[in-house]
């Protein structure tokens, strides 16, 4: 089995400026999944890593933490409205003519999400694996609301709506929903070849997390993320 470990990674982030290369309790965010994507990798057969960005600072920071590659984003993959599966397409196809082999699985490991474990990764893959009808898999945790209790929409009346219409009357009893933490994908080759545009299919798996997890959008969760790595709050070694 051949597995492909990708990092994605553009330049220009809006919501915190150079957030995939900014500093976080000592190194550069980039460098924790690098090292996930290492370890990963040591403890398999058949695995190789690539790099997906269009800029030259996250490529010299990737280097000097052993990662080095001559794959360069196209433009036309390098802004914030382009799904992030055209992306991993680009990214397989060239490592695949490349290297001269196809990839069974790809291992997506968001830099922004990087909140895991080998564990976690290992446990994930061996999901995906047992189920032989499943194309995909991704990472979530524990939601903090619930659509089917306290998350509301516009209605069409002008007042407001529960997003999924219920008679639940507590949080406890409410169906069970959890959020895409964005920490890691995998990916069957058969998700690629069946033109698939989302993670969200009609075989696709999830994996739950049982430890916290979240991903970088605001620069308060860098500050967040920052406070529970230095001070050993999260149970964990990344």
């Amino acid at each position: 089995m051949n597995i492909l470990i990708t990092l994605c990674g553009r330049g220009g982030s809006k919501g915190i400026p150079g957030k995939n290369i900014k500093i976080l309790n000592g190194k550069p965010l980039l460098a924790y999944s690098i090292k996930h994507a290492k370890e990963f990798a040591n403890a398999h057969s058949n695995v190789d890593i690539l790099l997906s960005t269009d800029d030259i600072e996250i490529k010299e920071v990737a280097s000097s933490f052993g990662l080095d590659t001559d794959y360069v984003r196209p433009d036309y993959l390098a802004n914030d409205t382009v799904g992030k599966i055209d992306v991993l397409k680009d990214a397989i196809k060239f490592q695949e003519n490349k290297n001269q082999k196809e990839y069974d699985i790809l291992l997506d490991l968001d830099i922004t999400s990087p909140l895991r474990t080998q564990n976690d990764l290992n446990e994930g893959l061996n999901k995906l694996l047992a189920d032989d009808k499943a194309i995909n898999l991704f990472s979530v945790s524990k939601p903090h609301k619930n659509p089917y209790f306290n998350v509301v929409e516009d209605a069409d009346n002008g007042y407001c709506k529960l997003v999924c219409p219920s008679e639940t009357r507590s949080r406890q009893t409410a169906p069970q929903v959890f959020d895409m933490n964005a920490s890691f994908y995998f990916y069957r080759r058969t998700f690629f070849e069946n033109g698939c545009k989302s993670a969200i299919t009609e075989r696709s798996l999830y994996y739950v997390m049982d430890h916290i997890c979240f991903d970088l959008d605001e620069p308060l969760d860098f500050d967040m993320m920052e406070y529970l790595l230095a001070n050993n709050k999260l149970g964990m070694t990344l």
